[in-house]
């Protein structure tokens, strides 16, 4: 029995009347193939996590899968004997490896400069591997190599390869149309003219039979190859028909925003929304698009906006942030930004929303000036009312005095009291003024209220009131000024008397929660109303007939600057519970904490 070479051999049955038909159905496989990867592959800059491994994946398995149904195809069409050995299925395990090695490649964008020259190389090689290494499992005879085809194969290969991914990369319909027929014939004849390189002489008799269990055995391999591209290549559409939609969306929302939406790309702006364009004052997008974001930016805070942005992959998406910034054409905006992580073109990029605030700054503004303008009015018609009361009175007594009545004395002690009155109106607000330096020291809140009890004692009795107080066991310890935490709890014992007509009992209770002293004072007045409470502690508010309203604003103050803070609760019918709270500071820790 003589051997059989695989080229020029005379076919019988009818797979030698269609050769031409399986040559271009390989075509067909290889192309659709290559168009299903290149629109896996394309996806990767859409998405990325888990669809980026199944575009991955998906990608490699359906093109080797595809570029092994193929061989068999191409294989037959020429008569060539088909056996089905291990080589075979380790050349399929291998173009899928190499196929996916390839397209990880290409993901790594600024990370290898050549990456489309490795991945081109690698999927080439592949190919090749695929094409001459399954021929080592048949029963070879005797093989002989021309080195001529065998080169021109791989330059045909490594070009087809390297060509079709520049033309994927353009990321457009007709482009990666022109990719897969590129990738495809260049396989188809790279598997051609390595049947030119190789003589092969096997030592098995091809007869009809034979042929005919190949054409069985190759159409199965066919139909399977083929369902599996079909299918892929409608999860593909539909996929990319869905993201299509979705990207859209999120085009005419970004475009008709409002705000600023832009993507840095490192410390250039990579992408502008209309807004920004009329935000920055651009008439183009290339008036932004490739500048520094520096050039926007005050020099004063340059150093805090590279910080930001180089922790952002650490920080993530912040709080938003007010940011000034320059116009081409020099104004200032005031913005409000929001910074967050995200990609261009499948490179690590930072998305900014930007938000005109300057109109609502000016507004601020305009609204603070007219409240103090508000309250400086409140205040000052306060003053004049509070003053013009006494002086008034001291206009009449001097003209009194002048027409020579009688009663000196007396007019003067009324003089004098109401020059007291003025003083103590002029004491109170410059008090309120601005702060005052004072000396600071540690006091006991206890001994502080039994002094202040002392004093208002005499007073509480006349008006048929009881003082009960509790001060506890401990020692209440505070930081502050002595005479001004004093005047506090005057001020508010002598308004609990002064609004107990009908007498009755004050109650005081001192105590500390955690690293607060409270200080409760609870009268059995008539109590104040919710419109009332609203308004305690401002300047000359007052129930009272005679009051300024002046020192329960004071006695606000006071405990605000000695970081403390007041509670009033009241009921009408029941009375007001005055609650003051003073940090605990003790003596000895701070004095452990100096040493």
């Amino acid at each position: 029995m003589q051997p059989i070479r695989s080229r020029g051999m005379n076919m019988t049955g009818s797979v030698a009347l269609w050769p031409t038909l399986f040559l271009l159905l390989a075509l067909l496989i290889s192309i659709l193939a290559s168009y299903t990867m290149f629109n896996f592959i394309s996806n990767l800059k859409r998405t990325n996590g888990t669809f980026r491994q199944f575009w991955l994946a998906g990608g490699a398995f359906v093109f080797g899968v595809g570029l092994w149904a193929k061989h068999f195809v191409t294989v037959l069409a020429y008569g060539q004997p088909l056996y089905f050995a291990w080589s075979m299925l380790v050349s399929l395990f291998f173009i899928i490896f190499f196929s996916l090695t390839a397209f990880v490649m290409l993901t790594f964008h600024n990370v290898f400069r050549y990456r489309l020259l490795i991945g081109s190389s690698i999927l080439a090689f592949g190919i090749a591997f695929m094409t001459y290494f399954s021929v080592l499992g048949q029963p070879i005879g005797r093989l002989s190599v021309e080195l001529s085809p065998l080169t021109t194969s791989l330059v045909i290969l490594f070009v087809g390869t390297y060509g079709s991914f520049l033309l994927a990369e353009q990321n457009r319909k007709a482009c990666l149309w022109f990719a897969s027929l590129t990738l495809g014939v260049s396989v188809v004849v790279v598997q051609l003219l390595a049947r030119e390189a190789l003589n092969i002489e096997f030592s098995v008799v091809n007869t009809t039979e034979k042929l005919s269990q190949d054409v069985n055995l190759v159409g199965f391999i066919v139909g399977i190859a083929a369902l599996l591209i079909l299918l892929s290549t409608l999860v593909t559409w539909y996929i990319d028909k869905r993201l299509n939609q979705m990207d859209e969306r999120y085009r005419l929302l970004v475009e008709n925003s409002l705000d600023t939406i832009a993507i840095l790309k490192g410390d250039t702006w990579g992408f502008v929304n209309a807004s920004g364009l009329r935000m920055f004052e651009a008439e183009e997008p290339k008036d932004l698009l490739g500048k520094s974001i520096f050039s926007f930016l005050p020099p004063k805070d340059h150093e805090n906006v590279q910080e930001r942005l180089n922790n952002l992959a650490v920080t993530g998406s912040g709080r938003p942030l007010e940011q000034d910034w320059y116009t081409l054409n020099g104004k200032v905006l005031n913005t409000e930004i929001v910074e967050t992580m995200t990609t261009l073109n499948n490179e690590p990029a930072v998305q900014v929303i930007i938000r005109d605030i300057s109109e609502r700054k000016k507004n601020e503004e305009l609204l603070i000036n007219s409240e103090k303008l508000y309250v400086a009015g409140q205040l000052a018609a306060g003053i004049a009312h509070e003053i013009r009361n006494p002086l008034t009175s001291l206009k009449g007594f001097l003209q009194l005095i002048a027409s020579g009545r009688k009663n000196n004395t007396t007019y003067y002690d009324i003089m004098n009291s109401e020059l007291d009155r003025i003083e103590e109106i002029v004491s109170e607000l410059l008090m309120l003024s601005k702060p005052q330096v004072y000396q600071l020291s540690y006091h006991d809140v206890r001994m502080m209220m039994r002094d202040t009890v002392t004093l208002l004692e005499t007073q509480a009795i006349l008006h048929n009131i009881a003082i009960e107080t509790d001060y506890g066991n401990e020692p209440l310890w505070v930081y502050g000024v002595e005479n001004q935490v004093k005047q506090v709890f005057i001020n508010v014992i002598k308004n609990a008397i002064e609004a107990m007509v009908d007498g009755g009992a004050i109650r005081i209770r001192l105590s500390r929660v955690n690293d607060g002293v409270f200080i409760r004072i609870h009268d059995e007045g008539p109590g104040i109303g919710e419109d009332q409470l609203a308004k305690m502690g401002q300047p000359f508010y007052t129930t009272k007939e005679k009051g300024t309203g002046l020192g329960l604003m004071v006695s606000y103050k006071i405990v605000d600057n000695h970081r403390g803070r007041i509670y009033v609760n009241s009921e009408i019918g029941k009375g007001t519970l005055f609650e003051i709270m003073l940090p605990f500071r003790y003596p000895e820790a701070e004095a452990k904490m100096s040493s």
